[in-house]
């Protein structure tokens, strides 16, 4: 199991990592070049060995931007941490897929979007 794993996170990045599933191909650019092998592919509904896009496990993801700058589909964008819910929910992919784990999803984006917002509330009013 890899160091932390489980483990809540105690310092969020600034930005993470959300993937605009029209505008990506599966073309695996970015999963070559994660350093923590957060992004994972998922497979098309009509043709899964053909259609794809990938995904990204946010509470994974250290928004190192690597993605982001190697993605020749401008499918990957960096979203501020404490809106990220927003942007996961409207992010797309394979009617199933979402069917299956959207709620899923959006709650992960959710839970680190809260954790953000409240470390910053804790970080405003220790500088006061």
């Amino acid at each position: 199991m890899a160091k932390g794993a489980g483990k809540a996170r105690k310092k969020l990045p600034p930005e993470l990592a959300v993937v605009n599933a029209d505008n990506c191909t599966g073309c695996e650019a970015c999963m070559e070049v994660c350093p923590v092998d957060c992004i994972y592919k998922v497979p098309g509904e009509d043709q899964p060995s053909l259609q794809s896009f990938v995904d990204i496990d946010l509470e994974r993801c250290i928004g190192c931007k690597l993605c982001e700058r190697w993605c020749p589909w401008d499918a990957i964008e960096m979203i501020v941490t404490t809106e990220v819910a927003q942007a996961v929910a409207a992010k797309g992919g394979p009617t199933a897929y979402v069917e299956q784990n959207g709620e899923r999803l959006i709650a992960a984006a959710q839970a680190l979007q809260d954790l953000a917002l409240e470390q910053k509330a804790e970080k405003a009013a220790a500088k006061k």
